[in-house]
């Protein structure tokens, strides 16, 4: 597809020759200079934008992010990633959204886990925890993906399955756990193989993968989410930018990932080619699961309104991410929005992810609303 590209790093911008009406520049110009900003005041390190509307491409860089290489950690767009691909093995015809768990998982058994199915997994109505009782006490014994699963299947639940949305990192973990007893796979090697090489996402790893820590943006970790340590010092072992996170390839959390290649991951929802999934898969992942009382989600996806962000259609797809990232589709702008940044959500309020999301959406909505 020929597209028309806005490249660049801090206040450098490269224009191609306009071709006809897209995207107005100087409107995602003024929402990347909320990020410029907030990198000159030091507020955040590093941050990556990265817009698409049909065929025009907007990308940028700000702060350390010294080009849009640039690879951050995810945080829990993560699952949306982790979980397309699960979804490879249900177009292979390996499981049914409507199995029960405990048929891949035998012993996941007891207080109603027998219920819980994989569709429930993944659209977070399984009733498990978000984060374990005992996760800073794993994660600060550098307690492998293995060890997480023992716990996980054990977890009390918090709600009757089924009953009601509850957002659970501990269900996404389990979904891919799933996936590795039916393929002898990890969820490091099926992402690698199924979802990455196939988009030609080259910036892209379920934690390191062949990546060095050099490679990859650190974060900010001070005030940050409780479950990473919130900056205590002596959670260093363990936090976001350890060794031991940023390679633990934890399905919830742990992808590093260009903004580029979060985009080519989102446009492949938006236009299926079938190079990762077969186009009536990837609108299951897009469209709602949930039954009419509870939250919509789709499998992994949030739905609708995506974190904070206003004017988006209710067929908006896309995940938000405690690192302070965000990202999003919206088909009935044909439109794409990537936003990373090293700042932890919870620092600040308005988050700038928040703030430049918002003027994003609106720009491109504005020719839409219009009759374009």
């Amino acid at each position: 597809m020929k597209r028309r590209i806005f490249l660049g790093s801090g206040l450098a911008l490269t224009l191609c020759p306009r071709a006809g009406a897209g995207i107005d520049e100087s409107q995602l110009e003024s929402a990347g200079r909320i990020l410029a900003n907030a990198a000159e005041r030091g507020e955040v390190q590093s941050s990556a934008i990265f817009v698409q509307q049909s065929s025009d491409v907007f990308s940028r860089t700000y702060g350390k992010a010294s080009d849009t290489d640039a690879m951050f950690l995810l945080a829990s767009i993560s699952k949306t990633i982790s979980i397309a691909a699960v979804m490879t093995l249900f177009d292979d015809g390996r499981f049914e959204l409507d199995d029960r768990v405990q048929r891949y998982l035998p012993e996941f058994q007891g207080a109603g886990r027998e219920k819980i199915t994989i569709r429930q997994l993944m659209t977070h109505v399984s009733g498990l925890p978000d984060q374990l009782p005992e996760n800073a006490r794993l994660r600060a014994s550098h307690a492998s993906l293995s060890e997480f699963v023992a716990a996980a299947v054990k977890t009390p639940l918090l709600l009757e399955p089924g009953s009601r949305y509850s957002y659970s990192s501990m269900a996404i973990l389990l979904a891919t756990e799933v996936a590795r007893r039916i393929s002898g796979r990890s969820i490091t090697d099926l992402a690698h193989e199924r979802i990455f090489k196939p988009l030609r996402m080259t910036r892209s790893a379920m934690g390191l993968g062949a990546f060095k820590i050099s490679d990859v943006v650190m974060n900010q970790v001070d005030r940050a989410a409780p479950e990473s340590g919130a900056g205590d010092p002596s959670t260093k072992s363990w936090d976001w930018n350890s060794p031991y996170w940023r390679k633990l390839g934890a399905p919830w959390g742990t992808a590093h990932g260009s903004a580029d290649d979060v985009a080519r991951f989102l446009h492949e929802f938006l236009h299926p080619t079938g190079r990762i999934l077969k186009p009536e898969t990837i609108k299951l992942m897009i469209s709602n699961q949930n039954p009419p009382n509870i939250r919509p989600r789709g499998l992994a996806f949030d739905l609708g309104q995506i974190g904070n962000t206003p004017y988006l259609s209710e067929e908006t797809f896309g995940h938000t991410g405690s690192t302070g990232t965000i990202c999003w589709a919206d088909p009935s702008t044909d439109s794409i929005c990537v936003i990373l940044t090293t700042l932890p959500y919870q620092a600040v309020s308005p988050h700038p992810r928040d703030l430049v999301a918002t003027n994003v959406a609106k720009a491109l909505r504005k020719p839409y609303a219009n009759g374009r």
